[in-house]
């Protein structure tokens, strides 16, 4: 028979191990790996040049960016006046979209009377017009928010672009238009655009 010393050792042998709580830190390894992950990134930042080529990002300059001199003719690009407010529907070739936004390139509510166009754009236009022989039922909004040089850079922008060849858009002659007109709403389609050019021959 077993004495009680050797009952109790047997009996704590028998017993779980108590549990411990340790510290264990970051492997130096794992430590290691991630440092030389960013020395290289570091390295790699420093030794390559710029990401891209810089021809095909933004062009415009500093002066291009700091606003239009409102008034003074010649100084507005009508080209950027375009880009804004024109090119979603007119597309950047002026063919427009076939039976949804008419064509600028060839049309005649362009090349033809100043009057006209210049109207066109301060009060805008709702409903049917025919340009080059294809009818269109939509809406124009008027831009008469832009100045009098805004209006007629564009304006003389679209006359002379794409295959158009037709004489340029003075600003006192928008400014004129601007002054004569009391019209608050569009132009009712093409037979109502055409009707004021008329009048006035």
């Amino acid at each position: 028979m077993l004495n009680d010393k050797e009952s109790q050792r047997r009996a704590q042998q028998r017993e779980t191990v108590e549990p411990s709580e340790n510290s264990k830190p970051i492997p130096k390894l794992f430590l290691i790996f991630a440092l030389a992950h960013v020395l290289w990134g570091a390295a790699y930042i420093v030794t390559t040049g710029p990401f891209g080529a810089s021809v095909l990002g933004d062009n415009r300059t500093v002066a291009d960016l700091s606003g239009l001199a409102s008034g003074a003719a010649g100084v507005v690009d009508g080209k950027q006046v375009f880009a804004v407010n024109c090119v979603a529907c007119h597309q950047t070739t002026g063919k427009g979209l076939t039976g949804v936004f008419p064509p600028l390139d060839g049309s005649e509510w362009v090349v033809g009377e100043e009057r006209t166009l210049v109207n066109l754009l301060l009060h805008g236009i709702n409903g049917e017009i025919e340009v080059m022989g294809v009818t269109y039922k939509g809406a124009m909004p008027a831009f008469k928010q832009l100045s009098d040089a805004e209006l007629a850079a564009v304006a003389t922008y679209v006359r002379k672009e794409w295959s158009n060849k037709a004489g340029p858009i003075t600003p006192q002659l928008i400014e004129t238009e601007r002054k004569a007109s009391t019209r608050t709403a569009p132009f009712v389609g093409g037979a109502e655009l055409k009707a004021l050019t008329a009048k006035a021959s």
